[in-house]
C-alpha cells in the first residue's frame, strides 16, 4: 500500500511534472525518499528555497505547465515566500509543498512552528493543510486543479509524519491537466467594440502578455485599424517581432514613441494588459479593455467598454466586424517617431572609442547580436531590465523572463536555473545586476551541482544603480547604494564556472563568444558605467525638479565630481552622437 508521499510523486508524474525544486529537511524525509525510490522525477537541489520558487516560476512561465517547489517546516518553507509572490503575480501555475511540524504539536509553540496556510494566503489561489494520509489525495487534487485553472500558486501544507502514512487503499494517481476552453465576449459586446473602433480617428493598441498566441491576428487588427501597436514589457516577446505596426514600449522603461502614440490617441484598445502606471494613459480618449480576468478592467484608467475574454479567442471574432480604415496619418506619424527614437537609442549602443567603463547599452546590444535564435533571457529588476527592454530583440522563438509584476531583486539567476532545468539543450542567458547576483550568489553553486550550462552576464557598476536613479529623480543625494564588490569573475571561477572579467569594450565580444561556446555554466563580468541614465520617455515636472535638487545638493555635499561624471557619461556623449 503506497504512502501519501508515493501518491504525491505518482500524481505529479501523471500530470506532467518532471522535477521538484527545493532543499531537503527532516520534515521532508518521506517525500524526498519517495523521489529517490521513484527514480524518474528529478530533484533540483538549490541553495536557498527562495530560488526554488523562482526556478519553478520560470519553468511554469516557459512551459505553461504545472511546476513544483518544496520547503521544509518553518524557516524552510518561509524562504519560499518571495519567489511564490513572484509566481502568483506572474500568473503561472506553481504547486508549493510546504512541510509542517508534527501534527500533534501544532498549536504548542513547538520548534520551528509556523502556520503556512495563513502565511501563504496572500500569494496563492489555494492554501490548505493535509490532516491525514487519507485526506491528502483530495487536497492535492484540488490544489493542482486550482493552480492550473486559475494560473497561480497553490500551497499544500503537510505535517512531516503524514508523508510516511499509508493512504488506506491503492489509489490511482491523480491526473490534472488544464481544461480546454474558448473565452470571448458575446456578439453584442463585439459589435459595440467594432462601432467604437470604426468611429475612432486615431486608434492606438496597447498589448501585453495576454496577447500571447494572437500575434498574427494582432497584426491584422493593426492593419485594419491603421493603428500603431504599443507593447507593455511583458508583451514584448509576443508583440514586437514581425510587426510593422509596433512603435515600441511605454512606461518608465519605454520609448518616447510608445508614450506619444498613446498620448495622441482618441481611442485606446487595451489587449491583455494590466499596465499599472496611470500617468502613461491618455486623457479624454475612449478606452476599450479586453482581459481574461474581468476584475482587472478599469483598475488603471477609465474604461468605456469592458470586454472579458482572451485575446487569442476574441480577435478572430472581432476582425470580421471592423471596417478597413484608409487614413494612415496617426499611424505614419507614430511609425516615423518610432524610427527616430530607435535611431537615437541605437546610437548609444556602440563601442564609444574604447572608453571605459563600458556603456551598458553596448553590452545589451552585443549580447542580443550573439545570442541564439531561441535563447531564453532572464533579467534582474533594476538597470538590467531597462537595457533588456530597449536592446534585446525577439523573433517568436526567444523568450524573456523577469519579475515584471512583483519587481523583486535577484530573480535573474534563479529564473535561469529553472529555465535551464526545463530546457537543458537551450541557451539560457541571465542579465544580472551586481546587486541581484550577490543577493543570491549561492545559486552559482546550484548551476555547478546540477550541471546547468546557463550563462550569466553581470552588469557590474558597483552600485544599486536603479535605486540611485530613483534618488536622483526625487532630488536626494545618493546614499548607501555603493557596492564594494570583489572580482565577481574570480568568485565564479572559484565556484567552478568558466569566467571572464571584461573592462574594455573591445574584449566584450570574445568573452561572450567564449561563454556561449563553453559546454557548462559560465559567467562574464562586465564593468559598466555607474552614471548611465535610463531616461524615461516623458519627464514630469516633479522629476525635472528632483534632478535639479539632486544636482544642487550633490555639489553642496562636496561630491561635485559625481555630477561631473554624470554629465560626461550622458550629456556630452549624446551631443557627440
Amino acid at each position: 500500500m503506497p504512502t501519501f508521499a508515493d501518491h504525491v510523486i505518482a500524481s505529479l508524474k501523471a500530470s506532467g511534472v518532471r522535477r521538484l525544486y527545493g532543499l531537503p529537511g527532516d520534515s521532508l524525509n518521506g517525500l524526498t525518499d519517495a523521489i529517490r525510490r521513484d527514480g524518474e522525477v528529478d530533484w533540483v537541489h538549490v541553495r536557498h528555497e527562495e530560488s526554488a520558487a523562482f526556478a519553478a516560476a520560470a519553468e511554469a512561465g516557459l512551459t505553461g505547465e504545472l511546476t513544483v517547489c518544496v520547503g521544509s517546516c518553518g524557516p524552510g518553507n518561509l524562504h519560499l515566500i518571495n519567489g511564490l509572490f513572484d509566481a502568483q503575480r506572474s500568473r503561472v501555475p506553481v504547486l508549493a509543498i510546504a512541510a509542517q511540524i508534527p501534527s500533534g504539536e501544532i498549536g504548542s509553540g513547538y520548534f520551528q512552528e509556523t502556520r503556512p496556510q495563513e502565511l501563504f494566503a496572500e500569494c496563492s489561489v489555494y492554501a490548505e493543510v493535509v490532516t491525514s494520509p487519507e485526506h491528502g489525495p483530495r487536497i492535492l487534487e484540488m490544489a493542482m486543479r486550482a493552480a492550473v485553472e486559475r494560473r497561480g500558486v497553490a500551497v499544500v501544507v503537510v505535517p512531516g509524519e503524514i508523508f510516511l502514512g499509508k493512504t488506506g487503499r491503492d489509489l490511482a494517481p491523480t491526473v490534472v491537466r488544464p481544461a480546454r476552453t474558448v473565452v470571448r465576449p458575446d456578439d453584442a459586446a463585439l459589435r459595440e467594440a467594432a462601432a467604437l473602433l470604426d468611429n475612432g480617428q486615431r486608434v492606438t493598441i496597447l498589448a501585453g502578455a495576454g496577447a500571447a498566441g494572437a500575434h498574427d491576428d494582432l497584426v491584422r487588427l493593426a492593419e485594419t485599424l491603421k493603428a500603431p501597436v504599443v507593447h507593455a514589457l511583458r508583451g514584448k516577446e509576443y508583440v514586437e517581432y514581425d510587426n510593422p505596426y509596433d512603435v515600441g514600449m511605454t512606461g518608465l522603461l519605454g520609448f518616447a514613441s510608445g508614450y506619444k502614440a498613446i498620448e495622441e490617441a482618441d481611442t485606446l484598445l487595451m489587449l491583455g494588459t494590466d499596465f499599472p502606471y496611470r500617468q502613461f494613459y491618455p486623457q479624454g480618449a475612449k478606452v476599450i479593455q479586453l482581459d481574461i480576468r474581468g476584475e482587472q478592467i478599469g483598475r488603471r484608467t477609465h474604461v468605456d467598454l469592458p470586454l472579458v475574454g482572451s485575446v487569442r479567442d476574441t480577435l478572430p471574432a472581432l476582425l470580421p466586424l471592423l471596417t478597413v480604415k484608409s487614413g494612415r496619418k496617426h499611424l505614419d506619424e507614430a511609425l516615423a517617431h518610432y524610427a527616430r527614437t530607435r535611431k537615437s537609442l541605437d546610437a548609444l549602443a556602440v563601442n564609444d572609442r574604447e572608453r571605459t567603463p563600458i556603456h551598458p547599452q553596448f553590452v545589451a546590444r552585443t549580447l542580443d547580436r550573439l545570442a541564439d535564435r531561441d535563447a531564453v533571457f532572464t533579467v534582474d529588476v533594476g538597470s538590467p531590465v531597462v537595457w533588456a527592454a530597449r536592446y534585446l530583440t525577439f523573433n517568436g522563438h526567444r523568450r524573456l523572463l523577469g519579475s515584471f509584476n512583483h519587481g523583486t531583486m535577484a530573480c535573474a539567476l534563479p529564473h535561469a536555473v529553472g529555465a535551464q532545468a526545463a530546457y537543458p539543450g537551450r541557451q539560457v542567458v541571465s542579465l544580472s545586476g551586481d546587486g541581484g547576483l550577490t543577493m543570491l550568489l549561492g545559486e552559482l553553486f546550484t548551476l555547478r551541482q546540477n550541471r546547468l550550462p546557463a550563462k550569466i552576464v553581470v552588469f557590474n557598476n558597483g552600485s544599486l544603480n536603479f535605486v540611485e536613479l530613483e534618488m536622483k529623480a526625487a532630488g536626494i543625494v545618493n546614499y548607501a547604494t555603493e557596492l564594494d564588490n570583489p572580482q565577481l569573475a574570480e568568485v565564479a571561477a572559484a565556484v567552478g564556472l568558466w569566467a571572464r572579467r571584461v573592462e574594455r569594450p573591445g574584449d566584450l565580444e570574445d568573452a561572450l563568444k567564449g561563454a556561449f561556446a563553453h559546454d557548462g555554466p559560465a559567467l562574464v563580468e562586465v564593468m559598466t558605467a555607474r552614471q548611465e541614465l535610463s531616461v524615461p520617455p516623458a519627464v514630469t515636472v516633479e522629476q525635472a525638479k528632483g534632478f535639479t535638487l539632486y544636482a544642487i545638493r550633490t555639489i553642496l555635499s562636496g561630491r561635485g565630481e559625481e555630477l561631473l561624471d554624470l554629465v560626461t557619461t550622458n550629456v556630452a556623449r549624446r551631443i557627440l552622437h
